[in-house]
């Protein structure tokens, strides 16, 4: 699979991204990946559901139900699609659904998958309508239909696919159409990680690295990852930078400071992104209730970014407030940033 059907939306920069960025494509990136189950760390209910789905399927001997996975960005979807594949020793197709512009380009990968593959839709919501009916038959029936010729000389021909398992990822399930979302067996929801999961994604990663960490470092890089996997390995790699030029290789919790200061992640993890998108409620908007547009607008930003990268941790921590009128910053927020709440100075 190319990278040509990858997503192509723009990663933010940053250590925020709704997808994939081309350093997480880098081998020492890949090689912290889990290949099975068993080294995969956190969402134990999810974990255990899946190891259950595949003992089932390997004793059928029949491939997977159609899974969905929905949650933040960076949580592991896409590791867990690996994994899968792995686990059901088929291959793996990757692509999103934004490089899914025309159905021969669905056309074209649902031919080639073999019996058991694993085809991955990262980004799946956003896949065009047109396109997206074509994966009705292929799901239910493993069968695609051509249309040859026209009008009354049209004529329909069934193509029969392989049994393949379809994996998609999606940041807002809501925006998924009900025809497609009823055709997944298996349907789960990653949610942000504990510090102590992201302790022992930090020891690991850091081991794979081979970068000698304190355990003291590890929390306080995973206290500032957002609960977010994707998001720590990134600032480990941060960390490992600094640690060698400003160092003497091995990091310790004061080398996480320092470098986490130079990247603009403070001590709960927020970005330069995150800081001013709260002060612009604050600051434009007295607090808020604010309509998620004018926010976007202020600060020249895609609303979908502010929707699915930035909000979902805001709201997670408390920092955030989302009413049937709008956005409100929360009291926290601005203790946080160390601005007027009710009059007073914190």
């Amino acid at each position: 699979m190319t990278d040509d059907f990858l997503t192509r939306s723009s990663p933010e920069q940053g250590i925020l991204s709704r997808s994939q960025q081309a350093e997480d494509r880098e081998p020492e990136i890949l090689s912290l990946r889990p290949r099975m189950l068993g080294e995969y760390i956190g969402q134990r209910e999810v974990v255990e559901a899946l190891q259950i789905a595949i003992e089932a399927a390997k004793k059928r001997k029949e491939p997977l139900e159609h899974i969905l996975f929905h949650g933040p960005p960076g949580l592991g979807k896409t590791t867990l699609a690996h994994i899968i594949a792995n686990e059901m020793g088929g291959n793996l197709t990757v692509t999103s659904g934004p490089a899914l512009e025309k159905g021969g380009d669905l056309l074209g990968i649902l031919t080639r998958l073999e019996e058991g593959d694993v085809f991955f839709v990262d980004e799946i919501h956003r896949t065009p309508r047109t396109v997206e009916e074509f994966l009705y038959p292929a799901m239910e029936d493993f069968a695609v239909d051509f249309i040859f010729d026209k009008g009354v000389h049209a004529r329909s021909h069934r193509y029969r696919l392989k049994r393949f398992v379809l994996v998609g990822a999606t940041t807002r399930v809501g925006l998924l159409s009900a025809p497609l979302r009823d055709r997944f067996g298996i349907f789960r929801s990653l949610d942000f990680y504990g510090e102590k999961d992201l302790v022992e994604i930090t020891l690991r990663s850091a081991d794979l690295l081979e970068v000698n960490i304190d355990p003291a470092a590890a929390s306080e890089l995973a206290r500032r990852s957002r609960g977010t996997p994707r998001i720590v390995n990134r600032l480990l790699k941060r960390v490992r930078d600094y640690a060698q030029v400003r160092g003497d290789g091995s990091i310790q919790a004061a080398t996480v400071q320092a470098a986490l200061i130079l990247e603009g992640v403070d001590e709960r993890g927020l970005t330069d992104l995150d800081r001013r998108y709260l002060k612009t409620i604050i600051d434009f908007y007295g607090g808020g209730p604010v309509g998620i547009e004018a926010i976007a607008a202020t600060l020249q930003e895609e609303t979908d970014t502010l929707v699915d990268v930035v909000e979902p941790y805001l709201l997670k921590i408390g920092f955030l407030v989302r009413t049937s009128s709008g956005r409100k910053a929360a009291d926290s927020a601005c203790r946080h940033l160390g601005v007027p709440v009710q009059g007073k100075i914190f």
